[in-house]
């Protein structure tokens, strides 16, 4: 278990990916969508979902010519049972998740107004 927990944290690690798994909290996207926000080429986008595949934390189909991505919430089920195990974490609420997220990759708020 301890590998599987390394390969979801260190994919966790990344502001680009949890970016991208964020977005794929709303639906499936094709990879090409999944890319459009970013401002880097699409095979560095290929990279990060490969990250994000190998950690089980997506998954990937062909369907015709077009390449899906689709979240797989329950990769974080033993992280989430891992951390409880410290008292101090709660069951990962995917809601919440999503939440985190957006407020980790929202832009910085200006003291100015």
């Amino acid at each position: 278990m301890s590998d599987t927990l390394d390969t979801v944290f260190a994919a966790l690690a990344d502001p680009t990916r949890r970016a991208i798994l964020s977005m794929l909290l709303e639906d499936d996207m094709a990879v090409t969508d999944v890319a459009e926000p970013f401002e880097m080429s699409l095979a560095a986008i290929s990279k990060h979902l490969t990250i994000l595949t190998r950690a089980g934390l997506i998954a990937q189909e062909k369907r015709g010519r077009v390449k899906w991505c689709k979240l797989q919430p329950d990769a974080l089920r033993n992280a989430s049972v891992w951390m409880q195990g410290f008292g101090q974490f709660e069951p990962v609420n995917l809601d919440a998740f999503e939440r985190f997220l957006e407020s980790e990759l929202a832009p910085p708020q200006s003291d100015e107004a």
